[in-house]
């Protein structure tokens, strides 16, 4: 499967997991700024990616627990320099470019983007 096709299942896969338009996933979108994902959808969507792709994606693996909220990580609302590279080590696929120019945790969910899920699939199936 080539990333044109991976990238079109998982449009399809936001489309129906979030009610949004085609038009509106690209592959800079987040999903929680651009396409209104919440925390419930992060479960819906890595089911859908498995039962589509036929892959195992272990719990914390796409979508890391509890980073945002760890004190090691986080300090005065600002993602810490220790705290992103743990996020970079369990989030190869993802750019972190948007959370280093602006470490506060709000953004923590702008490295989520419909191209980082589309690199993720890809190195799974590979």
């Amino acid at each position: 499967m080539d990333r044109d096709q991976i990238y079109a299942k998982v449009m399809e896969v936001l489309v129906d997991a979030l009610g949004v338009d085609e038009d509106e996933v690209s592959p800079t979108a987040t999903l929680t700024s651009d396409l209104g994902a919440e925390s419930i959808d992060f479960l819906d969507i890595v089911f859908r990616l498995e039962k589509t792709f036929g892959i195992k994606i272990d719990q914390g693996e796409l979508f890391p627990d509890n980073v945002a909220q760890n004190p090691d990580y986080v300090e005065n609302g600002k993602v810490t320099t220790k705290g992103i590279a743990e996020l970079k080590a369990r989030l190869p696929h993802a750019d972190f470019a948007r959370l280093e120019a602006d470490p506060s945790v709000e953004n923590v969910g702008e490295v989520f983007t419909v191209d980082a899920i589309v690199k993720f699939v890809e190195k799974k199936l590979k």
